[in-house]
């Protein structure tokens, strides 16, 4: 079987604007500009899959159902720029919920890599081709240990790491900058800057990093 590759994406600050605990539908707004974005890579034959950590189940702010609800209208959304997720994963667990069954320590919860290597099982990615974007650091290492290529989205809360696990290949002004990095490393293009750093980072970009050169 041949193996695709993949854009992972969180949800909360990559995909949709930040929102604390989203519960319900209208808590979830797609970016502007987002959906024709995607659509460029979904041509580009990448599966798109999000993967999201759910701990507000298992603290008992919201149902699985509720979730599922949330998710059929972003899919409804992203089916207005004709874009479709070929998977959602999420993590309902967290070791401080308040549901005895949910609340243990998981392999799937981010930064552990569970969900992208199960995902990988289930729809045949090609992980060592695929990218993860995602706007935190747990993202970063989750796609990091999952052999994923890793973007960053700077939404102004994180600070460099000095652990490699939890170093992003690149960063990105926001996620259509990200898509659009991919987009021209993959196609070999050299007018996309590779070199952002978010202001709060005091580490100057590596030489390597500096332009994609066809």
């Amino acid at each position: 079987m041949t193996k695709r590759r993949a854009i992972f994406l969180d949800r909360d600050g990559t995909l949709v604007h930040p929102y604390h605990y989203p519960s319900r539908p209208e808590h979830l707004r797609l970016y502007a500009g987002i959906g024709p974005a995607l659509r460029r890579m979904q041509d580009m034959d990448f599966a798109l899959v999000l993967i999201t950590n759910q701990a507000g189940i298992a603290r008992g702010y919201f149902t699985v159902a509720d979730l599922d609800v949330m998710h059929t209208y972003l899919k409804e959304q992203l089916a207005e720029a004709a874009v479709t997720l070929d998977g959602i994963y999420y993590c309902p667990h967290h070791v401080d919920g308040v549901i005895p069954e949910l609340s243990i320590r998981c392999q799937c919860r981010k930064p552990r890599p569970g969900m992208l290597l199960q995902a990988a099982q289930e729809l045949a990615i090609d992980l060592s081709s695929s990218w993860f974007v995602g706007d935190i650091l747990d993202d970063i290492e989750a796609g990091n240990q999952a052999g994923c290529h890793t973007i960053l989205v700077d939404v102004g809360t994180e600070h460099a790491s000095s652990a490699a696990i939890r170093t992003p290949k690149y960063i990105a002004r926001d996620t259509i900058h990200a898509l659009t990095i991919i987009k021209a490393v993959t196609l070999l293009e050299s007018d996309v800057s590779l070199t952002y750093r978010p202001p709060q980072w005091s580490q100057p970009a590596s030489s390597e990093e500096v332009v994609c050169n066809s």
